[in-house]
């Protein structure tokens, strides 16, 4: 296989495969006064979708390039990895040659939803079962926008997902984490869904078991949270079905900010009383 190439400008070429194919992969991570958070597990997750793609990992250089141009405020850096141009329809070249792209830009939380917790939904579109990709974060995520295309009104911040069998898996763009019967528990995802960053260093540094479990694991549950390596954590207080019919309601309390404080002190954000 060929080396990556190095970081190029904007913009993608027609025959770019990433662009035709979504064969590639991306990373999101917040960058704090020029300091990527959760670096390594940043890294050791793109190395996972490099090689479960058979595409050449660029060095480490080339994707802390864009460090240099970061500001002494709160970003969010993408890194876009292709496999590049080439090969004939669906079958990739022999020798790939990546394309790495990336974008900086300043970004605020909403800290409102840290404070307040959010409103959720169930979405209709299940996941397809795919192990091959389960857990990377690659290009193809046409089931996420047509998850996310199903609500409009703004109150409701996220979307549940489950998968083809009815076993939950994640929120659109976030991981699912629930405390049930005093125990810590996020959704087993070796068949689909994305392995976020945040439930990485998580699962690291806390207790925090992973089960196949239906709707009914948060029927059961004491505290339910949403959270990413960006947006930090949301704990959820309402949650509807397809039909926006509330389902249950969880007072945020001590149980939430717990949790929360583990999190929002691996990404430098506030722990809330």
């Amino acid at each position: 296989m060929a080396a990556p190439s190095p970081t190029e400008p904007a913009g993608w070429p027609l025959d770019d495969r990433g662009a035709a194919y979504g064969d590639g992969l991306f990373e999101t991570l917040l960058v704090r006064a020029g300091r990527p958070l959760l670096w390594d597990e940043h890294l050791a997750r793109l190395a996972r979708g490099c090689h479960a793609l058979g595409i050449p990992m660029p060095p480490e250089h080339d994707l802390a390039a864009p460090l240099a141009e970061a500001g002494p405020g709160l970003e969010v850096l993408k890194l876009t990895l292709t496999r590049g141009s080439g090969g004939r329809g669906y079958r990739p070249p022999a020798a790939p040659a990546p394309r790495l792209r990336w974008q900086l830009a300043a970004f605020v939380p909403d800290s409102g939803r840290w404070w307040n917790g959010v409103r959720v939904r169930l979405c209709r579109l299940r996941l397809g079962l795919q192990p091959a990709l389960a857990g990377i974060k690659h290009l193809n995520r046409l089931e996420n926008v047509l998850a996310r295309s199903e609500w409009q009104d703004d109150a409701i911040a996220e979307g549940l997902l489950e998968d083809a069998e009815g076993r939950l898996v994640e929120a659109t763009a976030m991981n699912l984490f629930w405390r049930r019967h005093g125990r810590l528990e996020t959704p087993r995802l070796g068949r689909c869904g994305v392995a976020g960053t945040l439930r990485e260093a998580l699962m690291g540094c806390l207790s925090l078991h992973e089960v196949d479990a239906g709707l009914e694991a948060l029927m059961e549950a004491e505290a339910v949270w949403l959270g990413n390596s960006v947006q930090g954590v949301w704990p959820v207080a309402h949650l509807e079905d397809v039909e926006g019919r509330g389902l249950a309601v969880w007072p945020v309390g001590a149980a939430h900010r717990a949790f929360q404080a583990e999190a929002h002190a691996l990404l430098g954000y506030p722990c809330l009383p």
